[in-house]
């Protein structure tokens, strides 16, 4: 029997396939599951279990950033599959790595 907790998360997951691996992403702000003004600017985290990997990558996703401020999915500029992943949920968003460089 799946424990209740595994059926509803208390906190936005995903399960990712990206480029053939599998990792997960998440969130820990329980809001983001219930309100939809929680997914102005928000941090999501970002686990690959690559060996290269030696911490979670910590996220900053702003969903209303500026047309000035660059069109994050301009179709000349290539971007990591986990920021085209997180954009097929919020079209045009801001992904800011906070100093990490983008591995995936």
């Amino acid at each position: 029997q799946v424990c209740r907790g595994l059926r509803t998360p208390r906190v936005p997951v995903w399960l990712c396939s990206l480029c053939g691996r599998h990792s997960v992403l998440f969130g820990t702000n329980s809001l983001l599951l219930s309100d939809w003004r929680a997914e102005t600017l928000f941090h999501l985290y970002f686990y690959a279990g690559q060996r290269e990997q030696t911490r979670t990558a910590h996220l900053t996703i702003d969903t209303h950033s500026h047309h000035w401020e660059g069109d994050p999915g301009s179709p000349g500029k290539r971007h990591p599959a986990l920021e085209m992943a997180i954009r097929s949920k919020w079209a045009g968003a801001t992904i800011s790595w906070n100093g990490t460089d983008p591995f995936f």
